[in-house]
């Protein structure tokens, strides 16, 4: 396809290249935690986002990015709201502008005017703080009515274009609620589509990208913890890898001499599939009892209905036992998920490793792993994955309190 051509999609043209799939949003704010939030809030829209620090970053922005929405932090440091107003006059932006600040001062009645006088599409400003469903108010109009359609991008081009990084997921002790370690979860930041999820772009086995794939999430995460060790946020990491990764030994030598011999490294979970560990278990028995001895231990993850897989294993090779979502999102009210959560967390036991519920979204949930007795837990009622700089900047106490 030419660069800018359209295609159909629902009977609707979707015009790539320059044009948009997504909305877009550049935060103008001077304060970097300001900025966090919003981008989080705004990506969790839809919109891809950019940033300005300053107003002399803005023409690379608008030249560059082609925003739908500028979001203009009134009283922020740094930003000279007057000389942004000039910029976008003098480019010719024909997006929107929001305006926002702590309260209705002389600066943001004189912001709103003057866009207004020179014709810039001025939304109605907000005043500090604001909820994300009042944001999601203001920019209603900028949402698409229709999904976005699956974008067509090839892991190998991500690779090589550096879109890839790691988003971390925190994982909570159920009985203290201190926040224990964190999964890496690969997502793209595509130029054009914004954050993309790991299922759209994940190869089969059989690519040959698969490995490459598999070897940046791993120097990626090492990476990674190292910066967190720097923000004094270190915490045991887990990554996902296929089976199929483990078969080649030299792959096996190369993961152990990754591992940092940092004092404060408590190990790499790799957590696999459960159907995948289930058929390679002669494999991973050789493989942990390698890769053990440099602080690294295999779990499985997604377990589910299939747990009588795992009974009767002479040589357990795994640490962990994760199960899988479906049963563990509304198990406090489902007694058949109950009942399958129940039994692994027993067999774990059996096994005396430790068992994570994954996709603990609610009191309830909670309430109910509680008395199950796991040990670990993640969830959207603990933190979604969120990017790197925004996780280590994150609080170490659980949303949630512990329930009476």
């Amino acid at each position: 396809m030419e660069h800018g051509q359209a295609e159909l999609v629902g009977g609707k043209p979707v015009i790539f290249g320059q044009r948009k799939v997504r909305p877009r949003a550049c935060v103008a704010v001077g304060k970097r935690h300001l900025r966090a939030f919003l981008r989080d809030v705004l990506e969790d829209m839809g919109f891809i986002i950019s940033e300005c620090g300053t107003a002399d970053e803005l023409p690379q922005v608008l030249s560059t990015e082609f925003p739908d929405l500028i979001l203009l932090g009134i009283g922020s440091d740094r930003i000279e709201p007057g000389r942004l107003l000039e910029i976008l006059v003098r480019e010719e932006f024909a997006g929107r502008v929001l305006a926002f600040g702590a309260r209705e001062s002389i600066i943001m009645t004189a912001v709103q005017q003057v866009g207004g006088e020179y014709g810039l599409a001025m939304l109605p400003p907000l005043r500090t703080p604001f909820a994300a469903e009042t944001l999601r108010d203001r920019v209603a109009m900028l949402l698409p009515r229709e999904p976005a359609p699956r974008p067509a991008v090839h892991v190998g081009e991500a690779l090589h274009a550096g879109w890839l990084e790691l988003w971390y997921e925190p994982k909570f002790d159920v009985c203290t609620l201190s926040r224990r370690g964190a999964e890496a979860l690969v997502r793209m930041r595509h130029p054009t589509w914004g954050v993309v999820p790991s299922a759209y772009f994940i190869p089969e086995p059989h690519d040959p990208h698969f490995r490459e794939l598999s070897q940046f999430v791993i120097d990626r995460a090492i990476k990674d913890w190292q910066y967190l060790l720097e923000q004094q946020t270190s915490i045991d990491l887990s990554i996902n890898l296929p089976a199929a990764f483990l078969v080649d030994p030299q792959a096996v030598r190369d993961l152990c001499q990754r591992m940092p011999s940092h004092p404060a490294f408590g190990g790499l979970t790799i957590e696999i599939e459960s159907e995948e560990a289930i058929q390679n278990l002669d494999l991973l028995i050789e493989v942990a009892r390698e890769v053990r001895f440099h602080n690294i231990g295999l779990a499985i993850d997604n377990v589910g209905a299939n747990w009588p897989q795992l009974m009767g294993v002479e040589k357990f090779p795994f640490i962990k036992l994760k199960v899988d979502r479906q049963y563990v999102s509304g198990c406090g009210n489902g007694p058949l998920k109950r009942t399958v959560c129940r039994h692994i967390v027993a067999l774990a036991k059996e096994y005396s490793v430790r068992t994570v519920a994954e996709g603990v979204e609610n009191q309830a949930d909670l309430i109910a792993v509680t008395e199950l007795g796991f040990d670990l837990a993640q969830g959207h009622l603990f933190g979604k994955a969120m990017p790197l700089k925004q996780f280590a900047q994150s609080s170490f106490s659980p949303a949630p309190l512990r329930p009476k």
